[in-house]
């Protein structure tokens, strides 16, 4: 039975809202033309989806049963996308790489341009991705591999941890504890802390907002909420709030922000790292987790010896 593409999207993400006017909103298209839709996607079904009233719409039985088999539909049209973009790259010789907090080439150099300098034709563009939200697998769709604190563990997902790095507080200048050169976590566990938006992972969170030292969340936290670097940013950049990052995005962050990086002498620490998805085929996703390999047991080696 043929229908538009688009309108199955329209449907679920009516379905979800539970009313035509949010769901428009969402969509970003105007209400009138989205109520037209469903009716023209009811008419071509032979059967109604939605029961309209006063409060918005339910869904009929016959809708709730299409309802399970348009987001599979969807799944397998975004999937299938998703996979052609990769190919795509991959047949020219490129890579994205996606990143949250500074750009890779300031946090993990020696990574980035020795694969530079052994690929040279390569192009490698980068991405900043906002804070890890939904399932992992969801939120690598649109690049090829990510450099980041490790997100919430997801099976179809592979982990190359690059280093240990120190966790820093990060708060303004004008902070009661700016002037300090370090901190205890038990020092900073009562502070305001930046609030994150709920969307983003629980565990990621929760490590910036040391909720394993506490126990649970912070009892303070700020009303604004971040969802980006750039909203974290624009958070921290006026007085009232910490949070905890990875020393070396810290102590980036501080060169462009007014605020402090004190690092946090027993906190645990940030796992940097290459996070792709197992049915990416490109292969310079591969090289490029090979190179960190060899750079991680090469630092492991010289540690050893230097007795660190």
């Amino acid at each position: 039975m043929p229908f538009k593409r688009g309108h199955l999207r329209y449907f679920v993400t009516v379905a979800e809202e539970g009313q035509i006017t949010r769901a428009a909103r969402k969509l970003q298209i105007a209400q009138p033309a989205l109520s037209q839709a469903m009716a023209q996607l009811e008419s071509e079904l032979g059967f109604e989806l939605l029961e309209r009233h006063s409060r918005g719409v339910t869904l009929t039985r016959a809708g709730e049963a299409f309802l399970a088999k348009a987001r599979i539909a969807l799944t397998t049209e975004d999937d299938a996308a998703q996979t052609a973009q990769w190919l795509a790259r991959a047949a020219r010789g490129a890579m994205e790489v996606g990143f949250v907090g500074p750009p890779p080439i300031l946090t993990a150099p020696e990574l980035f341009a020795a694969f530079e300098d052994s690929y040279p034709d390569a192009d490698v563009s980068y991405r900043d991705l906002p804070f890890p939200s939904g399932a992992t697998l969801s939120w690598l769709e649109q690049v090829d591999i990510a450099f980041c604190h490790v997100p919430a563990v997801d099976p179809s997902v592979d982990v190359r941890a690059l280093r240990l790095e120190p966790r820093a507080m990060v708060a303004h200048k004008s902070h009661s504890l700016a002037d300090r050169t370090e901190l205890t976590v038990a020092e900073v566990l009562n502070e305001t802390f930046l609030s994150y938006h709920p969307d983003v992972q629980p565990t990621w969170a929760g490590f910036h907002s040391l909720d394993a030292h506490r126990g649970g969340p912070p009892q303070a936290m700020t009303d604004d909420r971040a969802a980006t670097t750039m909203q974290m940013g624009g958070i921290l950049a006026t007085p009232g709030a910490i949070t905890t990052l990875p020393l070396c995005d810290a102590q980036i962050a501080g060169q462009v922000l007014p605020i402090v990086a004190i690092p946090l002498s027993d906190a645990h620490p940030a796992v940097l790292s290459l996070v792709w998805r197992r049915d990416n085929l490109n292969p310079l996703v591969h090289a490029l987790v090979a190179f960190a390999a060899n750079l991680a047991e090469s630092q492991s080696a010289a540690a050893y010896l230097s007795g660190d």
